[in-house]
């Protein structure tokens, strides 16, 4: 093999890469890229909020059937601070 089939390996190569990334991007803008296929208001879990606590850890807030949970994500580890959260009613805070 010569230099040029090399160039031609790689161009083909990036080609191919380039079309996989472009057909990815399509499908998230239509939306058929999330793990559900569920339309939003159907799903039973909702992240509400996300916190950023540091460079490693962040807060997360979900909502799963109602009740909300609030969770700290590290890199390595998972931890549930509170549970059985009501959610707050948008109307009292107005």
């Amino acid at each position: 093999m010569d230099l040029y089939d090399y160039l031609k390996f790689f161009a083909a190569f990036a080609f191919v890469l380039g079309l996989m990334g472009g057909l990815a991007l399509i499908l998230k803008r239509v939306g058929l890229g999330s793990a559900s296929m569920l339309p939003a208001d159907k799903r039973r879990l909702k992240v509400l909020e996300i916190l950023p606590l540091d460079a490693r850890r962040k807060a997360v807030l979900l909502r799963r059937d109602g009740t909300e949970h609030l969770v700290i994500l590290g890199a390595t580890s998972e931890t549930v601070v509170e549970t059985n959260i009501q959610p707050v009613d948008q109307k009292q805070n107005v």
